[in-house]
């Protein structure tokens, strides 16, 4: 479940949108000032919303640009598509519906999880976060929506699954990507294959079993 991120605090909800053209695909001539696969990349951006909502943004405190290599994977798949060919100072709206961003939800993927399977049962709280692992090998992470008596009910959704996402983006730079970069990008990419987190993840839970918990992390966040 690329990512990544995010002015003196959050933009309220019915904040007018930032002035981009919407974006048009077509035809596009690819130079190496272009957005292409091996080239690193630096884009401001605003994430909002079906109605406008913001949800993040790279000026509000504690953001920054996304910066990632293209052609890895490092984005959702619809907002990397769509930045192909765009170039230094291009701005654009682009508008990524959910099976092109984070899925569509799935009401399979809501678990009740005994609460006494946790490490410390009378702390869970709803938005806690922890990786399980399913005897495949296969690492999920998961969010508590519900904490019941003896039940802990835990979504294994993306935050963001189900919504149309609307992305203002600013084209800051693109260059070549180093090497380095190409082979971290492409080890990165290897990794997801592996396991299931968030955009930006950085948890260090040690997975266990699934139906087994660890210890529960940072809030959700994006």
């Amino acid at each position: 479940m690329a990512s990544s991120r995010r002015h003196d605090g959050p933009l309220p909800g019915n904040a007018r949108r930032a002035a981009c053209p919407a974006l048009v695909l077509g035809p596009t001539v690819i130079t190496d000032f272009d957005i292409q696969p091996n080239r690193h990349v630096t884009l401001d951006y605003e994430l909002r919303d079906e109605d406008g909502d913001l949800l993040d943004a790279s000026e509000i405190e504690g953001g920054e640009p996304i910066r990632y290599v293209h052609g890895y994977g490092m984005l959702v798949p619809g907002l990397e598509a769509a930045l192909v060919g765009l170039k230094v100072g291009d701005e654009r709206e682009i508008v990524v519906p959910a099976d092109s961003g984070y899925g569509e939800y799935d009401e399979s993927l809501l678990v009740e999880v005994d609460r006494a399977e946790f490490p410390n049962p009378k702390a869970v709280a709803v938005d806690d976060e922890f990786v399980a692992e399913s005897p495949d090998g296969e690492e999920v992470a998961m969010r508590v929506v519900e904490v019941q008596d003896d039940v802990v009910v835990v979504d294994a959704n993306h935050p963001l699954a189900g919504m149309t996402l609307r992305y203002n983006v600013a084209v800051r730079s693109v260059r070549l990507a180093t090497e380095a970069e190409i082979e971290r990008a492409a080890a990165d990419l290897d990794e997801a294959h592996e396991h299931v987190h968030g955009p930006d993840c950085d948890h260090t839970h040690e997975p266990i079993e699934l139906g087994q918990l660890a210890h529960p992390g940072k809030r959700a966040v994006n």
